[in-house]
């Protein structure tokens, strides 16, 4: 399958994650619900279960503003990655795992508020409206939130690359090919 050279300047924003595969299709996010400096190992474990199963990227995401902007950017910057795997626990304060299921069931306002959240900071200011669009065209959510079993990640990470569709849990995966997009 060919594949697509990401953007010169991927991945374009800093934060807790590992950079793996550029080939590959699909991207990690945990969701982080302590502080960055306490990160704990279940996670941890899961984050690396991803990057090396052959994740793009793989990390922890805190917010659903900043921390999802920052996501939208990397991943946008790369039309290699189709899919973008959800794990890891709930954030009481900052509902991170719900919004972003809500920004992909619904998506944002005019405002760039996230739809269908309670998450009470879930605005995505910082980025143009073509970035989210974008990013929602490119990308499909596999929802593996509260789970904490690196090998579940590890069988996700490998049906996204067959290249004939195969089940995993409820979804169909295979690798479609690059975003048809410049």
């Amino acid at each position: 399958m060919q594949k697509a050279t990401p953007h010169p300047g991927y991945p374009a924003e800093e934060g807790r994650y590992i950079r793996g595969n550029d080939a590959s299709p699909v991207a990690m996010a945990i969701v982080l619900n302590t502080d960055g400096d306490k990160i704990p190992r279940e996670l941890e474990k899961l984050v690396r279960a991803a990057a090396e199963s052959g994740a793009a990227l793989s990390g922890t995401v805190q917010t659903p503003n900043i921390g999802f902007e920052k996501m939208i950017c990397n991943i946008v910057g790369n039309p290699n990655i189709r899919y973008l795997i959800l794990g890891g626990p709930e954030s009481a304060g900052h509902h991170t795992g719900e919004a972003l299921k809500a920004l992909f069931a619904n998506g944002v306002d005019a405002r760039k508020r996230i739809v269908g959240t309670d998450a009470s900071h879930a605005v995505l200011h910082n980025i143009p409206p073509e970035f989210i669009q974008r990013f929602l065209q490119q990308v499909s959510l596999i929802d593996l939130q509260f789970e904490g079993d690196p090998e579940q990640i590890r069988k996700a990470v490998w049906a996204c690359y067959q290249e004939q569709p195969v089940s995993f849990r409820n979804y169909s995966l295979s690798d479609p090919g690059p975003f048809p997009a410049p």
